[in-house]
This record gives C-alpha cells, structure tokens and sequence, in this order.
C-alpha cells in the first residue's frame, strides 16, 4: 500500500507525501516549500527518506535545499535535467524504476513543459505523478518543448489504465474546464464534469486527483480525434500533433 497525504501550498500548487506501508520509507513529490512538508511530517509522525522531483521549476524544488538539511533525505530527479535539479543524488529517465521502500514507480519522460521532465507511475497504487505535464482538464504550457515533444509525452501518459489517478501539481481544473467547454461545448460528459468541479470549488475543496478515463472523456489536449474540437478549431481531419498545436495555442491566449 501506498498512503498518499495531498498538501495545497502557495496560491495553487499540491505536493504529495507517500509512504510505503511495508517498510514506512516515505517521499515527498515536487515541495514548493519547506515549512508545510515538515509540518505535515511532524504531525503524521513520518521521517523523511526521498524527495521526488517532476522537474526544475522553482515551484517543485524550493523546499528540496531545506529539506535535505532538516531530514538528511536523498532527491531523485529526471536525468536530462540533472544540473537544474538541486540536490539531486539519483537521475533516471524513460523505462527506469525508482522503488519507494516496496513501492515501485515506473519513471515516463515527458519533456514539453520543461526540456527535462519526468513522471512517476505506481501501478499497484493507481497514482500517477506528473508534475506539470498533465493536468486534470488541462496541460503545461510549452516552455522548452515543442508540440510534437508534448503531443508524444501525453500519448504515453494517455496509454496508461484508466482506473489510474492523476495527481497533478496544480489546482487548475476550473479555469482549464471553462477553456475545455469552449473548445468541445457539446461534450457531455464535461458539461456534468464542470457542474462537479464548480461545486468542489465553491466549497473549497480540491478536483484532483482525477483519473485517467474522466481525462480521456473531457480533456480537449487528450482529445484531438473529437469531431467537435476540430471543428471548433477549423482543423477537420487534421492529425493529432496539428490538431494539438492548435489547441495549445489557443489556450495559450484564452481568456474566459
């Protein structure tokens, strides 16, 4: 078992404490800050072993330098991007494994976002990490990739099993959901979607995680085979990494 304890920091990110239940080794996923990661610590009683960086943003690793002062923890961290990562003491990249205790993640390179990105994907807990690839009816902006690089990385993600929980970094979903309804406003499934999501918000509650199979039905950069997107972008027929491009860019300068 895999216990996951979901923290909001700085205005809307999410950092995720795991603990492996086997062997009580525990990490901390992309902390923006240190002092809620070891207040959090403090109260559940956890000691602090790995910290796992998505990629370099300052939002992800500020509280990494702190931390391994505190806690004298390791950092493991994507390997195209070593230099960037502070701390860093284990690089991996596409294929590899990182073992959490008895807790194995699967390591994706997702670059697009940042040119060194990863992701963690714990199959026996349903849990995928993914920084700031893919988020819950949405996607990282393009800062150092192209279309093609983040079209490729959320195929990858996209194939994964649908009962996988995404535990994205960002509390995003609303404003990604009014730029997704106007992109696909026949959608069903997302009209009902953002009706919870609305909800979940005016009560100040989080929308992530969500899963796999709710992004596939509703969120437009997983959905650039939907007959309504492309039509709404005048790209019918297009491929894929067009019909992505597209999208990006116009949410790139969407305001609603």
């Amino acid at each position: 078992m895999l216990h996951i304890e979901q923290l909001a920091v700085l205005s809307d990110n999410y950092v995720y404490l795991l603990r492996d239940a086997a062997t009580g080794t525990v990490g901390v996923v992309d902390p923006a800050e240190p002092e809620p990661v070891l207040a959090a610590l403090a109260r559940l009683g956890w000691s602090l072993h790995w910290i796992l960086n998505t990629h370099h943003h300052p939002d992800h690793v500020g509280g990494n330098e702190a931390l391994i002062e505190a806690t004298g923890c390791k950092v493991v961290g994507p390997r195209a991007d070593t230099a960037r990562i502070p701390g860093i003491t284990l690089a991996l990249g596409e294929g590899e494994e990182f073992a959490l205790g008895e807790s194995t993640a699967r390591v994706f390179d997702v670059p697009g976002h940042t040119r060194g990105h990863i992701a963690f994907w714990f199959a026996e807990a349903r849990a995928l990490f993914c920084g700031d690839t893919l988020f819950a009816l949405g996607c990282g902006r393009l800062f150092e990739g192209t279309p093609a690089q983040m079209w490729d990385s959320l195929s990858r993600l996209k194939a994964l099993p649908g009962e996988t929980r995404v535990f994205c970094a960002h509390e995003y979903t609303q404003s990604n959901g009014r730029f997704a309804l106007a992109m696909e406003p026949g959608n069903a499934a997302l009209q009902a979607r953002m009706r919870e999501v609305d909800a979940r918000r005016a009560a100040s509650q989080p929308t992530v995680p969500s899963t796999l199979a709710e992004e596939w039905a509703t969120n437009p950069f997983l959905r650039p085979d939907s007959p309504e997107l492309q039509a709404t972008l005048a790209l019918a027929g297009q491929g894929p990494v067009e019909v992505f491009a597209a999208t990006r860019a116009r949410k790139d300068t969407f305001r609603g």
